[in-house]
């Protein structure tokens, strides 16, 4: 896929990326064995860890977890009220507002570990790593600590095109509006009203610019990472694109990656595949 030589212009040390379409794997590029911690897409390892959680019997969404008022729900969506960093007071009642927060994520992970009588990376890696047959761990934070590599990340977003671990109506409500109307701050980029925001996942819908360009449909979900990875899937083509780099996202990112991912939308469109090589 000739989209993806795009990222050898990005003046990065290590980069992967790769492309997955209905059906299969249509492009790759660099080192698809190399580890990568992959920031904030962490948090969609999560979110899938508590919806087969959610699945299992073992948490109820709709149960009360974090501040008062909040439940596991509010939590996933950024919605709780939380702070983006710290154990401090909510600086929101739930509901109110769209607050991007790690410490609501680090609560959520401990909910599901008090309820399944095990820490969080033990259920994450039952529940979601070892029948995805993937390599990678939780070395921290729920939110932010996932260490992964490309092929890792190929078979999580496989498992997003078409899930197997939890029923196709429990991904379709994580990739649905959670709490509407919600404004808010996407960290690194800015505000937006509406702030739209899944279960977890982040929506695209109306949001312009988007970090996964102009070409993506308003029905994308995924989730970028201060490390300068990012993971999108887009239901209407079912295209899949993820990318790890080991460049800390700043404008650089803001500018590569939309053109990268409507030259890859574009491809696709054309019928290109094959591997671009490493």
């Amino acid at each position: 896929m000739d989209a993806l030589r795009q990222v050898d212009g990005w003046g990065v040390e290590n980069a992967a990326v790769a492309v997955l379409g209905p059906g299969g794997e249509l492009g790759s590029r660099g080192d698809r064995t190399r580890v990568y911690r992959i920031a904030s897409v962490t948090k969609l390892m999560t979110a899938l860890a508590a919806l087969v959680a959610a699945e299992e019997g073992v948490i109820d969404l709709d149960e009360p977890a974090g501040p008062p008022g909040s439940t596991i729900r509010h939590l996933l969506a950024h919605a709780s009220g939380l702070p983006f960093e710290g154990h401090g007071p909510p600086i929101a009642r739930p509901g109110t507002r769209r607050i991007y927060s790690n410490t609501g994520f680090e609560v959520l992970a401990d909910a599901v570990a008090q309820r399944a009588e095990m820490p969080f990376a033990d259920y994450l890696r039952e529940a979601v790593f070892r029948p995805l047959q993937l390599e990678a761990e939780l070395r921290g934070s729920p939110a932010a600590d996932v260490h992964a590599s490309l092929d890792d990340l190929v078979r999580f977003a496989r498992e997003l095109l078409a899930p197997t671990l939890v029923s196709a109506e429990t991904l379709a409500e994580a990739t649905s509006v959670q709490f509407p109307g919600l404004a808010g701050v996407l960290p690194g980029i800015g505000r937006y009203d509406p702030l739209d925001w899944g279960l977890g996942f982040e929506l695209k819908d109306a949001k312009e610019p988007h970090w996964s360009g102009s070409r993506t449909s308003p029905g994308t979900f995924g989730h970028f990472g201060g490390s300068g990875t990012f993971l999108w899937v887009d239901p209407e083509p079912r295209i899949a694109c993820v990318c790890l780099t080991d460049r800390e996202f700043d404008a650089w990112a803001l500018d590569a990656w939309p053109r990268l991912s409507d030259a890859v939308l574009d491809e696709a469109a054309r019928g290109v595949v094959g591997k671009s090589g490493s």
